[in-house]
């Protein structure tokens, strides 16, 4: 995910500015910089699922994949239907807010995870 987030910013960086308007690349690059905060997040979860077994590590692992997927998936959708000229961008700008709260979850349950760690 962290590889595809640097791959992802240098496109943005070099060939979208080309393709689509300042606020199109603004909304991908939002999901870019969401995309690579939230891999130092997992990174931080699978450490210390190493010293913290519980299910609530695993929940926040997983939200937090989810929140890539679905928010910032969703403004690299929002992205694409912009560059097509689509009027088809219900679906994918519902899923924004979605994939944020996957992100607030996924902080929320590491918080409980290590406040629940054995002792």
């Amino acid at each position: 995910m962290g590889a595809l987030s640097v791959a992802l910013g240098a496109f943005a960086a070099h060939k979208l500015r080309e393709m689509t308007s300042p606020e199109t690349v603004a909304i991908f690059e939002t999901g870019v910089r969401y995309q690579f905060y939230h891999v130092f997040a997992l990174l931080f979860v699978a450490f210390l699922s190493d010293k913290i077994h519980n299910k609530w590590m695993i929940w926040s692992g997983n939200c937090f994949i989810m929140g890539i997927v679905l928010f910032c998936g969703s403004l690299y959708a929002l992205t694409a239907l912009a560059i097509a000229e689509s009027t088809h961008r219900t679906l994918a700008g519902i899923m924004t807010p979605v994939g944020g709260v996957f992100f607030i979850l996924g902080w929320l349950f590491l918080y409980v995870g290590v406040s629940k760690r054995d002792r």
